[in-house]
């Protein structure tokens, strides 16, 4: 494997760049956008306790904020809930958005090495074809079988570049539709947040 590796030239080497690139953020991604972690489907009842108990306080709305995205953003609505019904639903829309850039972070990464590999790969066995054809046009084209290892050994980076593009292009698709379905969680208990205390009762969160 080694000896292919060395045989593909020096851009195998980007190439492999780009394989550690893949799977260091794939390992990060998958550690990081934990839907347990990211958006605890007990929170908006802890949240509702709270209110409903009259426990919610600057030191509660510190705590929230701190324990996950989702309590990131409920924490933004409930800070301006006695603003009104539009007022908590901008905050909650920003913090939201802040959430989103943070939850996307690195993503984008794995889709630009998903189409940077097979062109270094290309590239490659383009360097080698064209090595192969100065080789014939100085030598001849006597041997059939260099001709054909030539020929082979200028096609290593094309197979390398794919061998990291395509776990390249499912890992981004996977995280982006992860990262989807996270979205729309924390937007359905925003949404039941908003819903749940203007058309029952505001709270005056405590700030001091």
């Amino acid at each position: 494997m080694f000896e292919i590796f060395l045989a593909g030239g020096i851009l195998m080497w980007p190439i492999l760049v780009c394989s550690l690139i893949v799977i260091a953020i794939s390992a990060e991604r998958y550690w990081t956008l934990n839907p347990a972690k990211i958006a605890p489907k007990t929170l908006l009842a802890q949240v509702w306790s709270w209110i409903k108990n009259n426990q919610l306080d600057a030191t509660k709305l510190r705590e929230l904020k701190q324990s996950s995205p989702l309590g990131q953003i409920l924490a933004a609505g409930l800070s301006n809930s006695k603003h009104g019904r539009e007022v908590m639903k901008d905050s909650v829309q920003e913090a939201a958005s802040q959430v989103i850039h943070e939850l996307e972070r690195y993503v984008s990464v794995l889709g630009t090495v998903a189409n940077i590999a097979p062109l270094l790969g290309l590239l490659g066995t383009v360097l080698g074809m064209i090595e192969v054809f100065n080789a014939i046009m100085m030598q001849g084209s006597g041997s059939t079988g260099a001709l054909a290892g030539g020929i082979s050994v200028a096609l290593y980076t094309t197979v390398g570049g794919l061998v990291v593009a395509i776990p390249a292009t499912i890992s981004h698709k996977f995280f982006q539709r992860r990262i989807d379905s996270i979205v729309v969680t924390m937007e359905e208990e925003a949404i039941k947040l908003v819903d749940a205390l203007h058309s029952d009762r505001r709270v005056d969160v405590k700030l001091v």
